[in-house]
């Protein structure tokens, strides 16, 4: 992106509020997408919360694998709940303001989230690596404190690399026009409003995009290619296919994140792909956050068991009550 010719102090007027132009003016479309939005937020907090309430109620699932799961549910309602709110009120009201400081806070709270996801991605494909490729001594590898830890340092790194990026960001002037081609707060259009050369920033933060994807592209891959080639040296059909079914999932949700962010952020030109990357954050943020839970149980045989049981034992306490 071209940074914009600086305006002379004089003629600067401070921006207070921001007008997100949302994903359609057309009225009609905005009712249609509240409704399906509605329904797909709802869906997905509940999808992402049975996710967390089975991993904290049944034994079998205090695994390594669960446990990260659950962290990743976590993240995943936090960062769809940093954009869909807010997209919802403005679609109903058919008015997208929202403040200087607002507006800085969501963005604040997208990338931090994202980062945080981006790297627990990749030690998830570290923990079934381990889990497949070195079985007899995982358990001795991969104990509680070290998963609290390898979680932790996803959080450390992603609070250690972005905080100055948003501190530079924030320093900005932002002198009009006050309309931002997005349904969130994102940089990009930010980035458009700003009327001072942000070239060395945007350089900044696409090292720092590069840097993070790099690593956790390679991390995966690396794990992923050890564990292919242990897969095929396996002696039993049933036992490659168990092993692909456990990472298939996985892979999915890995190929949706890292290429969404790819195709969004490591361009330093943005100039005519804000439709597109518009598109892509709505996918992304609504969408995928709503299929992972499917993913990741749809065909994973504990969780069904484990999900059954509960049923069975709530409906056993119910019916006791009832007798009471």
């Amino acid at each position: 992106m071209e940074s914009p010719t600086p305006i002379p102090t004089a003629n600067r007027t401070s921006v207070l509020e921001f007008l997100l132009l949302g994903v359609t003016e057309k009225r009609g479309l905005q009712l249609l997408l509240f409704g399906v939005l509605l329904v797909t937020y709802t869906l997905t907090l509940l999808g992402n919360l049975l996710i967390i309430a089975l991993t904290l109620a049944d034994r079998r699932l205090h695994t390594p694998m669960y446990f990260f799961l659950r962290h990743f549910s976590l993240l995943e309602v936090g960062f769809t709940s940093t954009v869909s709110p807010q997209m919802l009120a403005h679609l109903l009201a058919a008015r997208g303001a929202i403040s200087r400081h607002r507006c800085f806070a969501q963005m604040i709270l997208y990338f931090t989230l994202g980062a945080v996801e981006t790297l627990l991605l990749a030690v998830m494909s570290t923990d079934r690596f381990l889990a497949i490729c070195w079985p007899l001594r995982y358990p001795a590898l991969m104990t509680p404190r070290v998963c609290s830890a390898l979680v932790l340092a996803c959080w450390v790194a992603s609070l250690l690399a972005l905080p100055g990026l948003f501190a530079w960001m924030l320093s900005l002037p932002f002198c009009g026009p006050r309309f931002l081609n997005h349904f969130f707060c994102d940089s990009s259009p930010l980035l458009e409003l700003v009327c001072a050369d942000t070239r060395l920033l945007q350089l900044v933060a696409f090292l720092v995009a590069v840097c993070t994807l790099l690593t956790a592209t390679l991390i995966t891959t690396l794990s992923y290619g050890c564990i292919i080639s242990t897969i095929l040296r396996l002696p039993t059909p049933g036992g490659r296919s168990k092993a692909f079914s456990t990472c298939s999932s996985h892979i999915l949700v890995v190929s949706m994140s890292y290429g969404s962010c790819i195709i969004m952020y490591l361009n330093p030109t943005q100039t005519g792909k804000l439709d597109l990357n518009k598109g892509i954050a709505f996918f992304n943020t609504t969408v995928s956050p709503l299929l992972n839970p499917f993913i990741y149980c749809l065909r994973n045989q504990l969780v069904h068991r484990v999900c059954r049981d509960l049923l069975l034992r709530g409906r056993e306490l119910s019916s006791k009550m009832f007798r009471a």
